[in-house]
């Protein structure tokens, strides 16, 4: 198997994209994102229909034009500063709209399909809302006389799978998923894209097809144990502590785990045993972590199991 992402199902500090603390946003604040995290969904499939109309095919790479606005001029600089740095997007300057500030871009050119223009415009979102700014609207272009595809043949597996790491590394988040579902249309069996897939898809708020990208992983690849990890993590945070128990003991079955997967196992076990209310549970599982080397397990141990 490639190399692939490992994700630590751990919090820490929330940070915005440029790494600094996160402040309260009063432009678009968190119950703005959330609310409209739905109308998001349905503008996107609302777009891409009308894209369709227009004559473009699944994967036809196309050149998305899109607008962010907020009432902070400095918060539209930074982020234009940060999608110049991490995406290959052109940014214009930040104009005054009304009352408000602007900013347009264009993407570099990107496969359109229903799923990577949805996730597309959730990466947007979400960048939006880290920089107190909201994506106001968004179209593609394309030539339909002349219309470009990428390469699907099954020898560009590896260098797809290789650019959606660049990306994700890069924090490119839907160009990661551009790639690893480019990935997955030429090798449709290969468990790391489908693994390294879910980790964006969490991220960008849609778990249940996170959750679908790592059956199928574990599909391919039944004793993967670091997409066992994951799986069993966003059970967890989404209330299925049995099926979260279930993925941790698996891991901790195999014989050919490494003692990285049997630490992580046992002290997301200890996790949700407390979330279960067991604190002994709980405490015997972040032992064993420990007992093996997992010294993030202390902080845990010294606040429950006094």
């Amino acid at each position: 198997m490639k190399n692939y992402i490992l994700i630590l199902l751990i919090l820490f500090i929330t940070v915005t994209a440029d790494g600094q603390k996160k402040m309260e946003n009063k432009f678009i604040t968190w119950k703005n994102f959330v609310d409209g995290f739905g109308k998001e969904m349905v503008s996107a499939e609302d777009v891409f229909k009308n894209m369709v109309k227009s004559g473009v095919k699944d994967h036809c790479l196309t050149k998305m034009d899109f607008t962010f606005i907020s009432d902070s001029k400095e918060n539209l600089i930074r982020l234009s500063e940060f999608l110049k740095s991490h995406y290959p997007y052109t940014l214009r300057e930040v104009k005054k709209y009304g009352t408000l500030w602007e900013i347009n871009g264009e993407t570099n050119e990107i496969p359109i399909t229903k799923d990577n223009l949805l996730y597309w415009s959730l990466d947007m979102y979400k960048r939006g809302y880290e920089f107190d700014s909201t994506l106001d609207a968004y179209g593609g272009f394309f030539d339909p006389k002349e219309p470009k595809f990428p390469d699907l043949d099954a020898s560009k597996a590896e260098y797809y799978f290789d650019k959606g790491l660049e990306c994700y590394n890069n924090a490119d988040l839907s160009g990661s998923i551009f790639n690893w579902s480019l990935t997955i249309a030429v090798d449709a069996k290969d468990p790391n894209a489908y693994y390294s897939r879910a980790i964006v898809k969490n991220e960008l708020h849609t778990w249940k097809s996170a959750l679908e990208d790592y059956d199928k992983a574990l599909e391919i690849a039944p004793k993967f144990a670091s997409a066992l990890i994951n799986r069993g993590g966003l059970k967890d945070e989404n209330g299925d502590y049995q099926g979260a128990i279930l993925d941790y003991q698996k891991v901790l079955q195999l014989d050919d785990s490494d003692i990285e997967d049997k630490q992580q196992a046992y002290f997301n076990l200890g996790n949700t045993k407390l979330n279960l209310k067991d604190k002994n549970a709980a405490c015997e599982n972040w032992k064993k972590a420990l007992e093996l080397g997992a010294k993030y397990a202390k902080d845990k141990i010294d606040e429950h199991c006094k």
